[in-house]
Parts: structure tokens; C-alpha cells; sequence
């Protein structure tokens, strides 16, 4: 089977890219893998911090690779926004296919000094694991919104292109995922801004890892596929998951009030995830 690394650097040049799907639980996981396999296109899983705690730093690697060696299908698993060197060392050592150090809120100088040490560690591993390093802070919060995130400025917190290829080439980051007019969770009642897919186009210009994109709840389909089409190799999804995963789960006990077996009353939301992963899918 093909590398993880292999995989994005083939959809960057096809200008494809791969869907990222955060989960909080086996079910999600089962919902994320149930579509890629259908659709037969390779697929990351990614957990947050909280995420991880929930489920199990361990456990879910476990259960990642499990499906990976069952199915002979490249399902990958990602540690979403880890924001401390001991808790990406402990990603790695559980056998995460790669992570994300999120210094977006420290100093420039303190993000990269602090980035480079997570990729030394992980060329340590004697895996190919990838590090994504963040650039641009586009909020912590994977849920429905009001208003835009505090701190979050889709103008002038954009990233700058000569910063970001400075930022690359002193960490040596795998991956980068830049501020472009994205931020976590998605607004009440409507679409989010449109992404500046004029500054991704610069920054693929500008560096040569792939570019990431967070946030990606909200944003309408066209908005996505441009900015693919620009640069971005990684989509990440987990806001439209969550919700989708409520919607139908609190369905399911209106329609089954004296149903108890979790296994039963879950179904909906398995089934819910995986027909949205599909569709993202689909998109990407």
C-alpha cells in the first residue's frame, strides 16, 4: 500500500484533494470508513485533543489500522490540532500516520521553534510520519456559530506567502495549512465568507508542501472545489459531521422513545456520517 505522504502528493498534482473527517467515536470512524471504501478513494481520519481523550490515544489508532489491515484500504489516521511538543511525541508513539502542531497563537518565533522540534521527533520515529505545521489563526471551535470566531480577521490575519515559505523551509514541515479567509465551526443560518483562493494560489506558489485547508464547514461547494483547484491537497471537515451526527441521533430517539439498544438507536447516525462523507468525497 502507498504511503499517506504518497497519496497527497498524487492529488496535488491531479489537483484533487483528500477529505480529512474528524470522528469522536467508532461510530463516526465506521461512517468515514464505510464511504471511502464505497467510493474506493483514500481517506484521513483525524481526532482532536478532546477527541483523542474520548476515544483513546491508542484505541484509535487501533481500530484505524485494524480497517486499514482487514480491508487492505489506505485509511489513514491524523492528529487534529495538538497544541504541545508532549502531546504530538504522544501521537507519534501510538503510531499516528501524522499530526498537526497548532502554534498559531504563539509568536511566530516561539511557533517555529516549537515546530521543528515535533518534526525532529517524528523523523526520530523510523516512520514516515507527516507534521503539519499552522500559520494564521482561524479559531479553536468546531461548532455552529453566530457570528465569526474572536481573534479570527479574514482580512488582515491572512497568511503572507513570504512568510509562510520562510516558516516551511526553517521547520521542514510536510504539510502547511495557512490562514486564507477559514476559520473551525460554521455560521447559524448561512454560508461562511468565501476563502481567498487568490492567497492559496500565491502560497502554493511560494512553498512546496501541500497546503492544508481547516474549516472547511460552511463553505459552499464552488467555494471549495476553487479552492482546490489553487493549491489545497487536504480538506478538513468536522463541524457538518457533528451536526449531521445530532440531527439524526435526536431523530432517532423521537421516532424510537422506548428503544435502548445503542447499537439500534445509532444506526441513523452512521448512516448519516457516511452519506455526508460521501458527498464531500465526491467533492474533493
Amino acid at each position: 500500500m502507498k504511503s499517506l505522504r504518497q497519496y497527497i502528493l498524487e492529488a496535488r498534482e491531479a489537483k484533487r484533494a483528500i477529505g480529512h473527517f474528524n470522528v469522536s467515536n467508532t461510530e463516526m470512524i465506521s461512517g468515514v470508513f464505510n464511504a471511502a471504501k464505497k467510493l474506493n478513494t483514500a481517506v484521513i481520519i483525524g481526532l482532536s485533543e478532546g477527541e483523542r481523550d474520548f476515544v483513546g490515544v491508542h484505541q484509535s489508532v487501533a481500530l484505524v489500522r485494524s480497517l486499514r489491515d482487514k480491508f487492505d484500504f489506505p485509511v489513514f489516521i491524523n492528529a487534529d490540532h495538538t497544541y504541545s511538543l508532549d502531546r504530538v511525541c504522544e501521537a507519534i508513539d501510538a503510531g499516528f500516520d501524522s499530526v498537526i502542531f497548532d502554534g498559531a497563537k504563539l509568536s511566530f518565533e516561539e511557533n517555529v521553534e516549537v515546530t521543528k522540534q515535533c518534526v525532529d521527533y517524528a523523523k526520530k520515529s523510523g516512520r514516515d510520519v507527516l507534521v503539519e505545521g499552522e500559520l494564521g489563526f482561524i479559531g479553536q471551535s468546531s461548532k455552529v456559530l453566530d457570528s465569526i470566531p474572536d481573534g479570527v480577521d479574514l482580512d488582515s490575519g491572512l497568511t503572507l506567502p513570504l512568510v509562510a515559505k520562510q516558516f516551511v523551509e526553517e521547520t521542514g514541515v510536510d504539510l502547511f495549512a495557512p490562514a486564507v479567509g477559514n476559520f473551525h465551526g460554521m455560521l447559524r443560518g448561512g454560508r461562511d465568507p468565501n476563502l481567498n483562493t487568490e492567497r492559496i494560489s500565491e502560497i502554493k506558489q511560494t512553498i512546496n508542501a501541500p497546503l492544508v485547508l481547516h474549516g472547511a464547514s460552511g463553505n459552499s461547494d464552488a467555494d471549495i472545489q476553487n479552492a482546490i483547484k489553487e493549491g489545497i491537497s487536504i480538506v478538513h471537515v468536522s463541524t457538518e459531521i457533528r451536526v449531521a451526527y445530532r440531527k439524526a441521533l435526536a431523530l432517532s430517539l423521537q421516532e424510537n422513545p422506548d428503544e435502548v439498544a445503542p447499537y439500534k438507536y445509532l444506526k441513523g447516525s452512521v448512516m448519516a456520517v457516511e452519506k455526508l462523507v460521501e458527498e464531500k468525497i465526491r467533492l474533493f
